[in-house]
């Protein structure tokens, strides 16, 4: 199978790790991966903030690096939700409307894609440890992905997942929701931190690496003893 990746501007900037290790398991699992160069930022930020004129801008040119034949994979479920669920109604009454209706729907997270579309439930890792997973709020609430990292997870030899209360829980990043109530966003990473702790938990793990860099972010300023890691860097292990 042929699919295009599209790789998120703070996983291209400061996590290209990551992306490559989602190239590597779409190889390893028979696909041709096609990444076009010129691809930009899918337009949420701006969208966010109220700027939808600029958004759309953004959002024109991010349509163009993608020719609607293959699926696209995405690293994380925010900018595949953002696609999927925004782009209609951001595109609604112009001539470009026709075009998001095909190339919307094409859209999938990582996880997703290897459980619902190529049927892969059991990659072949292995990965000591104790782990919590926190559900993004991007890929839960706008994509509806729930079991599909479980699944995968559940089957990495040696990983032993352990389910929290607060798994569902917002860890208090949102974009610009961290910088305008940041005491309240700190708040809510320190609780999700501290809770996986208490748990026994020697990494969280998640779909979406704007929230491992936000509880990051709290864990290193504070040297506590756990880790964040990406779905992707663990079962490339």
């Amino acid at each position: 199978m042929k699919v295009e990746i599209f790789i998120p501007c703070f996983v291209d900037q400061l996590f290209p790790q990551t992306a490559f290790n989602v190239v590597r398991i779409l190889e390893r699992a028979g696909c041709e991966v096609l990444y076009n160069v010129n691809q930009v930022c899918c337009g949420q930020p701006a969208f966010n903030a109220g700027f939808h004129k600029e958004s759309r801008a953004v959002a024109e040119k991010f349509l163009e690096a993608f020719s609607g034949e293959h699926l696209v994979v995405t690293v994380g479920g925010s900018c595949t939700g953002f696609v999927r669920n925004y782009y209609r109604q951001l595109f609604t009454g112009t001539a470009l409307s026709e075009d998001v209706s095909i190339k919307a729907p094409h859209f999938y997270e990582f996880t997703e894609f290897l459980v619902e579309k190529l049927k892969i439930l059991n990659t072949g890792s292995t990965f000591k440890g104790k782990a919590v997973y926190h559900d993004a709020c991007g890929a839960l609430r706008e994509c509806g992905i729930k079991s599909a990292p479980r699944k995968l997870l559940h089957n990495i030899e040696g990983l032993q997942l352990i389910e929290t209360e607060d798994c569902e829980r917002c860890c208090g990043f949102g974009g610009t929701f961290s910088a305008k109530y940041e005491a309240i966003s700190v708040a809510m990473g320190e609780q999700k931190v501290h809770n996986a702790i208490a748990a026994g938990a020697d990494y969280i793990i998640s779909t979406d690496l704007s929230c491992l860099m936000h509880l990051d972010g709290y864990i290193q300023k504070h040297k506590l003893p756990i880790v964040t890691r990406h779905i992707a860097d663990i079962i490339v292990s």
